[in-house]
């Protein structure tokens, strides 16, 4: 399978989520985000634009009956960078997550602006 986009990560935020996990966890994200990168087109049951937040995206993985959610954005087309992650508990995802990531978003492309490594 050839690569169709590549995944990077913004500072620590996604590597301290995924470390905070169980092993079968962390082996489905890796399957949802090896998916991401080889697929022509992402399937919607893992990948959805949130609406109302310019550009955030939210990677969706489910294991046994456990829901989580990474937030991420495009940048330069076929780059995605990942986020802040999180176990989703309610049917709702939690604004306070959103904000989490719009800011960390916004932190991404200052940095990028500036000049400064991740």
């Amino acid at each position: 399978m050839e690569q169709q986009r590549k995944i990077i990560f913004f500072r620590t935020y996604f590597e301290d989520f995924v470390n905070s996990l169980s092993t079968g966890v962390r082996e489905k994200i890796a399957y949802v985000l090896f998916t991401i990168t080889v697929s022509p087109r992402i399937p919607s049951k893992f990948f959805e634009h949130l609406t109302g937040t310019d550009g955030l995206y939210v990677i969706r993985v489910e294991y046994e009956s456990n829901i989580y959610r990474i937030f991420c954005c495009f940048d330069h087309g076929m780059l995605v960078v990942l986020f802040n992650g999180f176990q989703k508990k309610t049917r709702k995802t939690p604004r306070s997550e959103i904000d989490k990531a719009l800011k960390i978003k916004e932190e991404y492309f200052k940095s990028k602006r500036e000049g400064i490594e991740k």
